[in-house]
């Protein structure tokens, strides 16, 4: 299930009469006006900015692995690279040399007889349910070949394997095995499940872990993927661990060298042994016009109304386009999608996303912005948001801060480029510095961090990243939302990064500027 947003039950009513508010501004910069009820602080609205957060239902946010499809449409040598939302492989047993990707196929090159190779995503799952996709280039000789879909991947010496061998006679077996520390263990005896293997006929090994449950299946392509499991057993020897191939040559084969062809590998599913947990009260809400440090009763009255509102907030927003977020479109824009899970961008060559999708990207709309400019939908980028693509969608389709481009910044409008939005963009800066990362004491939730991430061949100094804050998690630490191009998406998850303020990690180290719209 999606599951990325739970609204729970909490002591707020929604009352007939109308609350007894007082306030309190409070020096610094910026200034802000702290509005409270009898229960406590229940508004903070901020001089120069839109954005106000309000106390309302608590809400829990969440988030699982992302499923993904590698079809391996890229070309490589030592090693698969990027897999498209599933994280990067990491190679063990052989050189790098002996995995590349060409055509369409991910290749382990068998050198020798009684050698094994690994390549494995590095990324941790426990529950996993996915499907490995392969065919041989050269028929075993001597010994059988094999090559198995491996899950609890920690090593080589440590990993649950689905292994479908294919015989000297064409046969095809299938077996369930346990490695620990080096020694296996056979779950599931060898099961014939096909016959007459040939040159490139493509096998497809489909394996689910479901708490202590292990199961695994295989099947020829071209017919239907068989209903029943031909192992099913109870184990718990092993944790979490990656996804991967292992590719084996038996001892005594003389078929080498040959290459294990992988066509395509399939997470359906994937549970983080430590998922991000968010839970907090706090919900962020935006004016019409920014905040000028006068109280009035237009302000009582709107903030009144939204301490019982639960119509979709900021956060509410940014949840749209996260993992398992279903899509949403819109009548008023001619049937246009305006919400679902989104991609980053297109893969480029080498497998990483393209930079590039803009929020009418992903809706696949022609556009006119606050200033007139105007600019087309790129066909390519269809469901896809970079990073600040997505906070556009966010603060400048859903709440309604205009949008402009590449000019009339004006403090008031939101630029198209990370790199403009931190100097030039809505709203005041709540934080800043040079060369390191600025104190958090001033930011709230819903501010947009900026970061100085690449380096690569970017300016120093320069804004080449940003998000939205999402709160503080079950680990006490400060995560954020943002679109970026491993997870292939919005996320407040950590692969590829830890999607964290705080630590050692890229995005707490290179945080620059806290920018509140």
């Amino acid at each position: 299930m999606p599951g990325v947003i739970v609204v729970q039950d909490d002591d707020i009513k929604h009352v007939a009469a109308p609350r007894v508010l007082s306030t309190q501004l409070v020096a610094g910069t910026p200034q802000r006006l702290q509005v409270s009820d009898s229960a406590g602080l229940l508004a903070t609205l901020t001089v120069g900015a839109k954005t106000v957060t309000v106390r309302g239902q608590t809400r829990t946010f969440t988030e699982q692995k992302r499923p993904f499809v590698d079809d391996f449409d890229r070309t490589t040598s030592g090693g698969w690279g990027a897999s498209p939302g599933g994280g990067t492989w990491s190679n063990s047993g052989g050189s790098d040399a002996e995995y590349s990707v060409a055509n369409g196929v991910g290749l382990i090159n068998m050198t020798a007889a009684n050698s094994s190779r690994h390549t494995s995503l590095i990324n941790d799952v426990t529950d996993v349910d996915a499907r490995l996709s392969w065919s041989l280039d050269v028929m075993p000789v001597g010994n059988a070949s094999s090559l198995a879909l491996s899950f609890a991947y920690a090593s080589s010496s440590n990993q649950y394997r689905a292994r479908l061998s294919v015989l000297t006679t064409g046969t095809v077996q299938l077996t369930l095995e346990c490695e620990s520390g080096g020694t296996t263990t056979t779950l599931g005896a060898l099961t014939t499940v096909g016959t007459g293997y040939a040159v490139g006929d493509v096998w497809h090994i489909r394996a689910q872990r479901q708490g202590t449950t292990l199961r695994c299946r295989a099947w020829k392509d071209g017919t239907t993927e068989p209903t029943t499991w031909v192992h099913e057993v109870t184990d718990a020897t092993l944790g979490a661990g990656r996804v991967g191939v292992r590719g084996l040559a038996s001892s005594g084969s003389t078929a080498t060298p040959f290459n294990f062809r992988v066509h395509d590998i399939q997470v359906y599913s994937g549970t983080w042994p430590s998922p991000p947990v968010v839970t907090h009260n706090t919900w962020v809400r935006v004016l019409p016009t920014a905040f000028d440090g006068t109280w009035t009763s237009a302000l009582d009255d709107r903030v009144q109304r939204w301490a019982v509102d639960t119509t979709p907030d900021v956060l509410a927003c940014a949840m749209m386009y996260v993992t398992g977020a279903p899509p949403v479109s819109s009548p008023a824009l001619g049937g246009a999608r305006i919400a679902g899970q989104s991609l980053y961008g297109p893969n480029d060559v080498d497998g990483t996303r393209i930079e590039g999708g803009d929020f009418h990207d992903f809706m696949g709309r022609d556009w006119t912005f606050a200033n007139g400019e105007t600019e087309a939908a790129k066909a390519s980028e269809y469901g896809c948001m970079d990073c600040s693509g997505f906070v556009r969608m966010v603060y400048g389709f859903h709440m309604g801060i205009p949008l402009v481009r590449t000019s009339s910044f004006n403090g008031l409008n939101l630029p198209r480029m990370t790199k403009d939005i931190g100097p030039s963009g809505p709203g005041v800066v709540v934080a800043q510095s040079t060369g390191s990362a600025p104190p958090l004491t001033a930011m709230q939730i819903g501010d947009v961090p900026l970061f100085d991430a690449d380096t690569g061949d970017a300016v120093a100094g320069q804004m080449d990243h940003n998000g939205i804050y999402l709160g503080v998690d079950n680990a006490g630490v400060p995560r954020f939302v943002n679109s970026r191009k491993t997870p292939n998406g919005p996320t407040f998850g950590d692969l590829g990064g830890a999607s964290t303020l705080t630590g050692t990690g890229l995005y707490a180290t290179s945080l620059r500027i806290v920018r509140r719209f």
